[in-house]
């Protein structure tokens, strides 16, 4: 580590150095000296790692480096932490964006990063403190990183900071690959920050990706038990209560589908084509509200879930199918009323009460239509997509 003689600001312009694209050290602006072994990286969205390791020797700032700093100052203001600002290409959005983090301001009271593109902020994330550092002064952004952490092809931002003298490592979830069809959002993965922080005393980047991936990119898998593996062993680690798994046949193919979740709770279903892990659900909720779970008919490519409100008088039945995407999209949702909804606002008010259990009607799309109708989606016999498998005992089902 850095002799604590040098400064804050000092510490993060000597780190700068490094982690700004691979830069030559040419031109001889500004020196600092080092008094103890130290190694500086930066990962941005190729996910390379670029180190420099510097012993007892003099680091000179790169001229274009420190007007690239005064640049960012310049666009983003004072509060801009530039030397960890980069403009890179995250999949959530068409085009470059500027990841831009920021010490506490005005409208922010912490540390945070703003997605900015064409001077406007398209999402701010806040920071993540776990309550043991809450109070704890922010003193630095050592690093920041882009790639795929959860192997879902959406880009991730995995941050790491230093809070009094205690180092937090936060991961960021992306979510939306398509734009134009869905909102776009970072969320932070909890579990998996809080494991990261408290397991690495001197945290990295490179180590925090082996950690996480094990090594592997998403595509670049040999077979499904590969990939199941390699997802099942992040699932532990995202999850601070007891996970279950399974394999199960969802579509038509020999290869089977991963089940991960938390048993009444919450389910994640992964499938596997060709080197790529897909995403089919991301810990989908079940058990409340309504929403009694997600079956499948084995090899059909049906999933039915039954999900009811005001205790079942009205019942939506949805039947979803793995498209060419490799998504799951819905290809029917049936309201049935299982009363008299005779003034039509779609609820039973006081007076429609009495009709309830004695009546029936069902829509497709806002049509009425007959229980004959709504059969031709149905695929007979179902199952319900949950674990029956702990950890070891999934590695040792793909292991066989």
């Amino acid at each position: 580590m850095f002799q604590k003689k040098i400064s804050i600001v000092l510490l993060i312009m000597i780190m700068s150095a490094f982690t700004a694209c691979g830069q030559q050290q040419s031109v001889e602006v500004e020196e600092y000296t080092m008094q103890e072994s130290s190694v500086a990286e930066a990962v941005l969205d190729t996910g390379e790692k670029n180190t420099e390791i510097v012993e007892e020797e003099t680091v000179v700032l790169d001229e274009e480096e420190v007007a690239r700093i005064a640049e960012m100052k310049a666009m983003f203001g004072v509060h801009c932490i530039a030397e960890q600002t980069f403009e890179v290409e995250l999949s959530e959005y068409d085009g470059k964006v500027y990841v831009v983090p920021f010490t506490a301001t005005a409208d922010e009271s912490r540390f945070h990063i703003k997605i900015i593109q064409n001077g406007e902020v398209l999402e701010t994330i806040r920071a993540y403190i776990p309550e043991e550092l809450e109070g704890e002064v922010f003193v630095s952004l050592d690093s920041i990183s882009f790639f795929d952490a959860n192997f879902d092809d959406c880009t991730d931002i995995v941050t790491i900071q230093t809070y009094g003298d205690t180092s937090l490592v936060t991961v960021e979830y992306g979510f939306a690959k398509n734009a134009d069809e869905y909102d776009r959002s970072f969320n932070t993965a909890y579990d998996l920050s809080d494991w990261l922080t408290t397991s690495l005393e001197n945290p990295t980047i490179p180590e925090i990706r082996r950690l996480v991936t094990q090594g592997k990119k998403n595509g670049e898998f040999t077979s499904y038990q590969e990939a199941y593996e390699t997802r099942s062993h992040l699932c532990e680690l995202e999850n601070n209560s007891e996970m279950t798994y399974d394999l199960i046949y969802f579509d038509e193919d020999d290869v089977p589908e991963l089940v991960a979740g938390v048993s009444g709770y919450r389910v994640s279903l992964y499938t596997y084509r060709d080197g790529r892990l897909y995403t089919l659900m991301d810990a989908w909720p079940y058990g409340a509200a309504g929403n009694a779970g997600y079956e499948y008919a084995p090899k059909k490519n049906n999933l039915r879930n039954y999900n009811a409100d005001f205790a079942g008088i009205i019942m939506y039945t949805t039947y979803m199918s793995v498209n060419e995407q490799f998504e799951l999209e819905a290809i029917a949702q049936i309201e049935t009323f299982n009363f008299d909804d005779a003034n039509g606002n779609g609820m039973p008010d006081e007076e429609e009460e009495d009709s309830v259990g004695e009546y029936g009607v069902s829509y497709l799309n806002g049509v009425e239509v007959t229980s004959d109708e709504c059969a031709v989606y149905d695929m007979g016999e179902y199952d319900y997509i949950h674990g029956s498998l702990n950890y070891e005992e999934l590695l040792q089902v793909l292991k066989k």
